[in-house]
């Protein structure tokens, strides 16, 4: 289980991250480009869900870099992760982050901010992860 506030610190410590508002919700981004976001449920959204139970608690959208990448993850089967028809033919995913572990979640949020983060920054990260890695 993971709270917004961890989630937020997840995304908040990713190089030149910041956070703002997307439709009045918690949302990060990378230079100009949001690659995560708080996502409540709206009516319809909730009526598609039919007879099939509603996760409650919070909800975090995230981008993945394309539709071949969001088959990829879903397959994966990881708790917590899931899609609705309003994402159908969109690069997104959402985590119900009552049910994803943290380190999946860390995960894709670092694959979201590096589909998102401009491409010299990302050379950056993946060499400075690279290097700590080696040392170990």
């Amino acid at each position: 289980m993971v709270t917004l506030e961890q989630a937020a610190e997840m995304a908040m410590a990713l190089p030149e991250t910041s956070e703002g508002e997307r439709y009045g919700r918690r949302s990060w981004s990378v230079g100009k480009k949001t690659f995560a976001w708080e996502r409540e449920f709206s009516k319809a959204d909730i009526k598609r869900f039919g007879d099939a139970p509603v996760p409650e608690g919070p909800i975090l959208a995230i981008l993945v870099a394309d539709l071949h990448d969001k088959e990829a993850v879903l397959a994966l089967d990881w708790d917590g992760l899931f899609t609705i028809p309003h994402f159908n033919g969109y690069a997104a995913v959402l985590i119900h982050l009552k049910s994803v572990r943290k380190r999946v979640l860390q995960e894709l949020l670092i694959d979201a901010w590096l589909a998102c983060a401009p491409e010299d920054l990302a050379a950056t990260y993946l060499s400075q992860k690279r290097r700590a890695r080696r040392r170990i």
